[in-house]
């Protein structure tokens, strides 16, 4: 065998060892544009460091987006997601920042469609029976109306980006249950909501799977690190409010970033 023969021989070789090992290209996600959409779960809330510009979308710097697109240096980067946004609002308001030439989206939408914080409010302020009323109701709707919002809202970035990597976020749970907490909700009201959240990821995991798009929950990331574990990620009732039941900038890094990461 001659030389040249000899390395093309080889250079095949390693090509197919390192592609059946998932190596052979980097990701093109990290070369292609990269557009994160969503809600407050997306922007940063509750992880401070707000960029000047976002006003009340309150866009983080420690939000996973923007960790990943600093680590990644993907070839454009646009933030988008917005505090309180909904299913029609982002794709009302946030699809713009989308087109051919990107190849990465993340996306969470769907707990201020069925009511997140109006249910928050009425366990903390009421007792147990309008909490897990209210919960009930907010599971209703996630059951009857929520899967064709996610479906035209996923139908529509399909439409502007026909070649992203589409990675759909879900919801961590709130509660360790049998914890201790200085909030009176009780052992069942936390179980409701944290039923309520697996619901909810739930028929988001579905909605993005007839999409195919990939979802990747954060419940896994946030185990021990709960409302009422002793290390929350989360914040509990805060000033200022609109940090309530949002990561903290930890949440951020060390929930939402890698479960993004492993699915980007």
């Amino acid at each position: 065998m001659s030389v040249r023969r000899f390395w093309a021989s080889a250079s095949t070789l390693l090509l197919a060892a390192a592609a059946a090992l998932g190596m052979a290209q980097p990701a093109s996600a990290a070369t292609g544009g990269y557009v994160a959409l969503g809600d407050s779960y997306s922007s940063g809330v509750g992880a401070g460091s707000y960029l000047s510009d976002s006003g009340d979308c309150r866009r983080s710097t420690n939000a996973y987006p923007y960790l990943w697109a600093k680590a990644n240096s993907p070839s454009s980067f646009a933030f988008v997601a917005c505090s309180g946004a909904t299913t029609s609002t982002v794709a009302g308001g946030q699809l713009g920042a989308l087109s051919s030439s990107t190849s990465l989206v993340s996306v969470t939408a769907g707990g201020n469609d069925v009511g997140f914080a109006d249910v928050m409010q009425d366990c903390v302020l009421s007792g147990e029976a309008t909490c897990i009323a209210s919960v009930n109701t907010a599971v209703g709707k996630i059951n009857s109306t929520l899967p064709s919002r996610l479906g035209s809202l996923y139908s529509s970035i399909h439409a502007k980006a026909p070649s992203a990597r589409v990675v759909v976020l879900g919801y961590p749970r709130f509660y360790k249950i049998g914890g201790s907490c200085l909030l009176g909700l009780s052992d069942k009201s936390r179980t409701a909501i944290n039923n309520a959240s697996d619901v909810l990821n739930g028929v988001i995991a579905k909605q993005a799977a007839n999409a195919g798009f990939t979802f990747s929950g954060v419940a896994d990331e946030f185990t021990g690190h709960e409302l009422c574990s002793g290390d929350p990620w989360l914040h509990s009732v805060s000033i200022p409010v609109y940090n309530s039941y949002h990561p903290k900038a930890i949440g951020q890094s060390n929930g939402y970033l890698p479960a993004f990461r492993s699915a980007a």
